[in-house]
């Protein structure tokens, strides 16, 4: 029987006998109706709290002030105020147009050419290919997030050690694979540099065996207060004799001091430790940012391990992102193919790298010339884009709402989003918020 006559027969069923329990049809009906209302899975949910560094952008955007000034980003800006993209990657990107032949996917582990760069350019060929597993990611920030989910996969126990401070995302990839985060300290009281007695003393008596260590090769973020090489050599003692495991962040090369100065940490950690984590980036010294060119390297004792590894590389790497993109390797792999595009990548990251040094000086001698009484000269000795000013978040927040100057609450200055044309204006605004 249809629907209808089934209803029709209950309905006929009702009326014969009123005195039956059984439920009026329409009744039932209505109840049926609420019982499979959709039921929101999503209305309970809680708005998440804006990134604190992407979400002042958004404030940045929306404000409506011309002489508004972001200095909380971390991306390379030049005179005018525009991330450029650089004459040798245009020229890359020409040839690739010309050359091309297929929009293909690449295979999981990566670009094959753009990874044998990542051995050269990374390691400076100190580590045996064999010993090396390497697999490209979408930035540095997808290498990182691959090496803890491997951290969490393979090395269940191990917690992560970070700086006090470090860059805020670093907490929040670990714990997403669920692996315990704990501190180690980093600057000194006054902020103004490395204490490197205190964090020696948690990475020496509290991190625990198979530990992983997190640590920044050269342009710490947000600090820009880097170990100097002999303090290097003793990291790398300390943690080979607690049985560590060496993570390395490395997004910044060419950025300090140059592209194969910034690689000194790297070189001491793998003179001590068979074993290592290196996660790279090429965002900023290709200025390959929406691009996503990163890469995650894990070096092993020997070629059976290496084998392992890259497998289970590719296992996560599959059940995440299935592949990378191939167009931002393709433009490394073709610049640091062609000798003449690489002698002038190189040229162009000597400019960005002088460029920012000079603004970090500029601000350092403009402050000074405003009478405020506060020395930033302990800015001198910092590297990279990122510059710890040591303004407090009432000093931040007033800059913001006073002089429409935006930077990260804890006083991360993002050096390269400085001008020349505007350093008397923000310092003069940094001296007021000191002064009030």
């Amino acid at each position: 029987t249809t629907h209808f006559q089934k209803l029709r027969i209950r309905l006929t069923f009702a009326e014969a006998f009123p005195g039956s329990s059984i439920i009026h049809p329409l009744h039932q009906i209505e109840l049926m109706s609420q019982s499979s209302a959709p039921t929101s899975r999503f209305s309970t949910i809680a708005t998440a709290p804006p990134d604190a560094i992407l979400g002042l952008t958004e404030a940045f955007n929306a404000d409506k002030r011309t002489d508004k000034m972001n200095l909380g980003v971390g991306v390379y800006k030049d005179a005018s105020g525009n991330t450029p993209v650089l004459a040798s990657v245009k020229a890359a990107e020409r040839k690739l147009v010309e050359t091309e032949t297929t929009k293909g996917y690449l295979p999981i582990e990566g670009h094959a050419d753009y990874r044998k760069h990542i051995h050269r350019l990374v390691f400076a060929d100190t580590v045996p290919a064999n010993r090396v597993a390497i697999v490209q990611s979408p930035g540095g920030t997808g290498g990182l997030r691959v090496a803890a989910s491997f951290i969490g996969d393979q090395m269940r126990g191990a917690k992560a050690w970070v700086p006090t401070p470090t860059w805020a995302n670093h907490t929040s990839i670990f714990q997403s694979e669920s692996v315990v985060v704990e501190n180690y300290r980093y600057l000194n009281a006054s902020k103004t540099g490395l204490d490197f007695d205190a964090m020696m003393d948690d990475i020496g008596n509290k991190a625990s065996r198979g530990d992983v260590i997190l640590l920044h090769a050269c342009c710490h973020n947000p600090t820009g207060i880097d170990p100097t090489e002999d303090q290097w050599k003793t990291i790398a003692d300390v943690i080979a004799a607690r049985g560590l495991m060496p993570m390395i962040d490395f997004a910044y090369q060419g950025f300090g001091r140059g592209i194969d100065e910034d690689r000194v940490g790297i070189e001491a950690i793998l003179e001590k430790c068979d074993e290592a984590i290196v996660c790279n980036s090429f965002s900023k010294n290709f200025g390959l940012y929406s691009e996503r060119v990163g890469a995650v390297s894990m070096v092993t004792t020997d070629d059976s391990a290496t084998g392992a590894v890259h497998s289970q590389l590719k296992r996560l790497v599959r059940s995440n992102y299935s592949n990378p993109p191939r167009h931002g390797a393709a433009v490394v792999a073709t610049i640091l193919d062609d000798p003449a595009l690489a002698t002038m990548w190189k040229a162009e990251l000597a400019e960005m790298r002088n460029r920012i040094a000079s603004l970090r000086t500029s601000f350092v001698r403009t402050m000074a010339s405003t009478g405020s009484g506060h020395d930033f000269s302990f800015l001198n000795n910092q590297f990279g884009m990122f510059s710890f000013s040591g303004l407090n978040p009432m000093q931040v927040d007033q800059l913001r709402s006073e002089h429409a100057i935006y930077m990260v609450a804890g006083g991360r200055i993002n050096v390269a989003g400085m001008t020349e044309a505007r350093m008397q204006h923000l310092c003069e605004a940094v001296a007021n918020v000191i002064e009030n």
